[in-house]
């Protein structure tokens, strides 16, 4: 078992950490900016250190810091979390290099997933169903560019291959826009990733956002969580998130989830994953892996009683599955809604002290997040504040515990999306089950 781990992170995730360490026995260290020392984590943690200024630029994302950190305090491992350096090939390469574990895949893995179109390559040969596309990036061959359009079927979407939280994208309905898309992707891909590959794939209209939760040991063992539905977003970033995904057929979805176990013993992948599909009309497109913890992980958790983050930190120690698929057992619903510190209606950031807080309870309701009365939300770093997640044996149930989490939930000093979740909870189309990723969009936009 690892004896120490330093979390190279912040916010509710890094907490998540430190409390799964804890019960396993490790002692913490968090690495943590300036603006960061009254961080819920750090007043808990073993050990403590300040790796920079308040940018994320100069702290968070400083790989020789976050190293040296480990060196002087000699820790282990190191639980990226999810964001800043957490899907960073680089940073995982060189914690390897310098003697210490790096809690996630190999560093090869993750830059293959990361890039896009290595990545739908690869699970195109584990047998993983992929969306119809130029299976490879585009060239400056403009009349092949044309043929691919014409096969696939307009429209048609243009992704930069290292593009990532709904960047690097452009839809293109009719030939004529080809071409001009193409140049303008790869121009903006250069820009925003430092690569101009892009790749075209066939653009599917009313998609649901549906992903399929795995653990693999890199040591030829591997199991999947089941799915969850993410399809309630704004500008591709997720809002409310829940588990089982509700009104799929069970033949798809077993196909699917046995694929991605299946993709994980072919990629020797190691520690928690999510494979992430667009899904429509009754078939899975698989669009990315994310190669580490997501945000939503708790619904998944809520159903299956497996605590992901404690298997990371197994999987880190070198342990093999202690699990096989036939272990998991899949009880009742659960909902997560993302508490940001924001204004509900122009969304704009709303960081300051927050002056009184009361968190929800009861039976089903769990509550992640690292805020307290007398906290103070900094303006560098991501709005999100914590997740309200309830349980129920039901999806009715459970939606039902939510709108009474919600309106127990109570933040006063700052602006949250709270009132917008509420709206969401009670929203018609949404209690039905089902509703594709642009409804939310539409729906703030009557």
């Amino acid at each position: 078992m690892l004896e120490k781990v330093l979390i190279a992170n912040r916010g509710e995730i890094a907490l998540r950490i430190l409390r799964a360490c804890k019960e396993l026995g490790i002692k913490t260290v968090a690495a943590h900016s300036k603006a960061d020392a009254n961080l819920k984590h750090v007043l808990l943690a073993d050990e403590t250190v300040c790796i920079g200024p308040n940018p994320s630029s100069q702290s968070y994302l400083n790989v020789p810091a976050i190293i040296s950190a480990m060196e002087i305090t000699n820790a282990q491992a190191v639980h990226p979390g999810y964001g800043f350096l957490a899907e960073n090939a680089d940073f995982a390469e060189q914690v390897e290099k310098s003697g210490f574990i790096f809690i996630g895949p190999t560093a090869e893995v993750i830059r293959m997933m990361g890039d896009k179109v290595a990545a739908i390559d690869a699970m195109r040969k584990a047998g993983v169903p992929t969306v119809p596309g130029s299976n490879g990036p585009l060239n400056d061959d403009e009349d092949r560019s044309r043929e691919f359009g014409k096969q696939i079927g307009y429209p048609v979407i243009i992704k930069a291959a290292a593009g990532g939280g709904g960047r690097g994208m452009r839809v293109v309905r009719e030939e004529e826009e080809l071409l001009k898309a193409i140049q303008i992707t790869r121009s903006e891909a250069k820009s925003a990733f430092g690569d101009d590959t892009v790749y075209m794939e066939k653009y599917l209209e009313n998609p649901r956002h549906v992903e399929v939760q795995v653990l693999a040991d890199g040591q030829g063992h591997a199991i999947h969580l089941g799915d969850r539905d993410c399809s309630l977003q704004r500008r591709h970033q997720k809002v409310l998130e829940e588990a089982p995904a509700p009104g799929i057929p069970e033949d798809a979805r077993q196909e699917v989830l046995n694929a991605c176990v299946n993709a994980c013993i072919e990629i020797g992948y190691r520690g928690a994953g999510t494979f992430e599909f667009l899904y429509e009309d009754g078939r899975f497109f698989f669009i990315e892996m994310n190669t580490r913890v997501q945000v939503e992980h708790p619904v998944t958790e809520m159903i299956t009683g497996v605590d992901i983050v404690k298997q990371q930190l197994l999987i880190a120690s070198g342990e093999k599955l202690s699990m096989r698929q036939e272990d998991i057992i899949f009880r009742g619903h659960s909902f997560e809604c993302r508490i940001n510190a924001e204004d509900p209606k122009t969304f704009m950031p709303s960081p300051g002290k927050i002056t009184a807080y009361h968190a929800p309870g009861g039976n089903g309701v769990r509550v992640d997040s690292h805020v307290y009365a007398g906290y103070t939300v900094p303006p560098y770093y991501d709005s999100l504040v914590g997740k309200i997640i309830t349980y129920g044996q039901t999806r009715d149930a459970a939606l039902s515990r939510m709108a009474n989490a919600l309106d127990e939930l109570h933040i006063e000093g700052i602006k949250t999306n709270i009132p917008l979740q509420r709206d969401l909870v009670c929203d018609a189309e949404f209690r039905k089950g089902g509703v594709n990723i642009h409804y939310l969009e539409k729906k703030l936009a009557l």
